[in-house]
């Protein structure tokens, strides 16, 4: 290999004092800076003063050489691929971002199992109630029943929801308990049960909350705020209703 062209370089590494001198500066710069086009004049540097101070003897082989070039090739292509990414991940989040201040006022699933009953119009004397909830399931079920209970953990109603597939599904509640009177308005919880061909089904519940806000975290994210009190990232929305 032949280094004639890199005079301008080989002339900062003359003795062997100056090759601890830039090794120290190397490490430097890989501390404060992981530029690709720092690692590669760094890189370049170290290259010719091995080559000036090769014992002449022994020299340097090759396909030594050819390796270490490989090498500097896909640390500098990580280098820019990381400052890509980068880029592609704060757009994201800014997008993100964005797309979650419109979901200010709409009722979303979230991970959850708790139902609030409230009324939701009024014509002449009979007042209509209602509450949503949502799950998924892992697979299509022959029966789906969903259990509503009360705060002491008493069972209001059972809701037979029949076959349904895969995925997330929703359901609704008018608040009418298995006796036929009307439950109270206020918070109650629910659980579900799925089968197919006899076997269990997993399931996952989910509680209908309205987005009241969003507050922007330091690492660039956000968080919406719920109607309830809690904060769930965006990723955390099953459906939007």
């Amino acid at each position: 290999m032949t280094v004639a062209s890199s005079t301008d370089l080989s002339s900062l590494f003359t003795t062997p004092s100056v090759i601890g001198s830039t090794n120290s500066t190397g490490t430097s710069a890989s501390a404060t800076g992981t530029s690709a086009q720092s690692l590669s004049n760094t890189f370049l540097k170290l290259l010719v003063a091995q080559m000036n101070n090769q014992d002449p003897l022994n020299p340097v082989d090759n396909s030594q050489i050819t390796s270490q070039m490989a090498q500097i090739s896909t640390v500098t292509g990580i280098s820019s691929l990381n400052s890509t990414v980068s880029q592609l991940v704060a757009g994201l989040q800014q997008s993100q971002a964005m797309q979650s201040t419109q979901l200010t006022g709409h009722t979303v699933l979230v991970p959850g199992s708790s139902l609030a009953l409230a009324s939701t119009s009024t014509s002449g004397s009979t007042q209509t109630m209602a509450a949503y909830g949502g799950f998924s399931l892992a697979q299509a079920a022959d029966t789906v029943n969903v259990t509503v209970k009360d705060s002491t953990g008493a069972t209001v109603r059972t809701i037979s929801l029949g076959a349904l597939g895969a995925g997330v599904q929703d359901f609704s509640w008018n608040g009418t308990t298995d006796s036929g009177t009307q439950a109270a308005a206020g918070s109650y919880s629910y659980s579900v049960s799925a089968t197919a061909n006899g076997q269990s089904v997993t399931s996952t519940a989910y509680t209908a909350q309205q987005v009241v806000g969003v507050a922007p975290q330091s690492d660039g994210s956000v968080q919406l705020l719920l109607s309830n009190g809690s904060q769930v990232g965006f990723g955390s929305i099953a459906q939007i209703m």
